[in-house]
């Protein structure tokens, strides 16, 4: 009888020797004899144990890490094949702390299942939701969005059913389901995660929203760095058709919706839905005007449906477990759960999905076990690089989006970055400056020109010249890219600015009476 065995082919285990270690076990298993069968699974997320083995046992999956090539005999020589104690084990993998208290919705599935196998996909629930949006009106599964509460995860959170419902009620004779994977912000990995580790639920996710709004075609608009999400993607897209889950007849319904992949042009502001709409257009990534919008008017001019990967993962826990089901985790106007990215100096680094209202300082500590140098934790940065520096004063503010807006920040894709207390914050204050500067499409003044000023600014307060006139100077342009920007890259780099002023004006050469007079 052989012995199954699962070893993640996740971005982030190849990155540290996943693949030595599958040939590893395969080469020992063959020299001892053994039977076994490895899977090459999604992550389970605790990227600090990857490369991450588990082992299929009749008291559940029991795992191993992070293994090295070297470490596999001695595991052989363990019984590892039968949960054996070894100084790499860490029990029953459902049990382990980390994973045993999350809420997991979107990632269900992740680390359990074969990413490629479609049998493996509908055994643990895969295409209810798809089944249940064919049988149901366009009107009422808007309704059934709109009343799940679910708000876009791509960072803007605007509500989803309205997006939708915009794009059901305008007529036209093409419409569009776009898949924003072009996920550039620092820290994040849940989207690439998904792609690589359950594509299925993403196609599911875009397949219900085709036949939803009436749109027959979609792209999955993949971020140019991420290579194996696209071999993932394509692989089941075509097992997809394959099955009759796409193409002119989906699921025997009918309805046609065709999906395909487009690879990112490797743009930060291509993450912005006009941007990429206009790279997918074959055209330079620039951002559009507004009005019109891109429900109404998107792609190639059509009624388009812009969602990240993790909202259309989110739809199909909508559609086969209800609006209910899905609005009862959360809290005030944030609803679900948030798939949360702990990265930069911590301990545990890794996924965490969470229902809304969960603080920082349970995710900090709780999960990433604090920082990685063990010395105190000064800030963290949520929601990417245009994200304010949250101080540990504000830790246990509960991951809402209305009450991290009132504190002047943002959840954004749920990443967090975190920084010890050695870092200086004028630095990074400089760096967000220079960052939006960098990757500005230059369409529009306050962004293009005014981030450049805004570095020049901060070094001559970093350098000690007249810090009171040129702090004054920095926060009238912040307000102005704030304000007159086109879109989220120059409106909401002032967010890591002002909020690196505010909370830690010492590594300005300022002090806080200072900075309370300025203002």
């Amino acid at each position: 009888m052989s012995t199954k065995l699962f070893v993640p082919r996740d971005s982030s285990a190849l990155s540290v020797g996943a693949e030595a270690v599958a040939n590893a076990i395969a080469l020992e298993a063959a020299r001892r004899g053994e039977a076994v069968t490895i899977v090459r699974n999604g992550s389970r997320g605790m990227m600090w144990l990857e490369p991450l083995v588990e082992v299929e046992t009749g008291d559940g999956r029991v795992g191993y890490g992070p293994v090295a090539p070297a470490d596999v005999p001695g595991l052989f020589n363990a019984g590892f094949l039968s949960g054996g104690a070894h100084r790499l084990a860490i029990g029953q993998v459902e049990q382990h702390p980390y994973l045993a208290q999350q809420d997991r919705l979107c990632f269900a599935r992740m680390g359990i299942t074969d990413p490629l196998s479609l049998d493996d996909y509908r055994a643990h629930g895969g295409l209810k939701g798809l089944q249940r949006a064919l049988s149901a009106s366009g009107a009422d599964a808007v309704a059934m969005v709109t009343a799940s509460g679910l708000r876009g995860r791509g960072g803007a959170a605007f509500p989803t059913g309205i997006k939708w419902k915009t794009v059901l009620d305008t007529a036209a004779d093409q419409k569009y389901i776009v898949c924003n994977a072009d996920e550039g912000d620092s820290g994040t990995f849940s989207d690439r995660m998904t792609m690589e580790g359950d594509p299925f639920v993403l196609i599911e996710g875009m397949a219900i929203a085709g036949v939803v709004t009436g749109a027959t075609r979609g792209f999955i608009y993949n971020r140019s760095e991420y290579p194996h999400a696209e071999r993932a993607l394509i692989a089941a897209i075509a097992s997809a058709y394959a099955a009759g889950i796409l193409g002119a007849n989906v699921l025997g319904s009918g309805k046609r919706f065709d999906l395909e992949v487009r690879r990112g042009a490797g743009a930060y502001i291509c993450g912005e839905e006009t941007s990429l709409l206009e790279s997918l257009e074959g055209k330079r990534g620039t951002v559009r005007f507004k009005p019109p919008v891109p429900a109404v008017s998107g792609l190639f001019g059509k009624p388009t449906v812009v969602n990240n990967v993790i909202t259309f993962s989110s739809i199909t826990i909508i559609f086969e477990r209800g609006a209910d089901f899905y609005r009862d985790y959360g809290m005030g106007r944030s609803r679900g759960t948030l798939p949360i990215q702990l990265a930069g100096n911590i301990k545990r680094g890794g996924l965490v999905e969470k229902a809304f209202g969960v603080t920082l300082r349970e995710l900090l500590y709780d999960y990433g076990g604090g920082s990685a140098t063990g010395r105190p934790i000064r800030a963290v940065q949520v929601g990417g690089p245009l994200g304010a520096y949250v101080p540990a004063s504000q830790f246990d503010t509960p991951l809402d989006y209305e009450a991290f807006a009132t504190m002047g920040a943002m959840v954004g894709h749920g990443g967090i970055v975190v920084f010890d207390d050695t870092v200086d914050m004028a630095h990074m204050a400089r760096y967000a400056m220079e960052f939006c500067a960098i990757e500005s499409c230059g369409k529009c003044t306050p962004c293009r020109i005014g981030s450049t000023r805004g570095v020049e600014t901060i070094d001559k307060i970093i350098a000690g010249r007249e810090r009171g006139a040129q702090t004054k100077l920095l926060e009238d342009l912040c307000e102005t890219m704030l304000h007159g920007s086109l879109c989220a890259l120059g409106g909401m780099t002032p967010f890591p600015v002002l909020s690196a002023l505010k909370h830690f004006p010492e590594d300005f050469g300022l002090d806080r009476a200072g900075i309370a007079a300025a203002a």
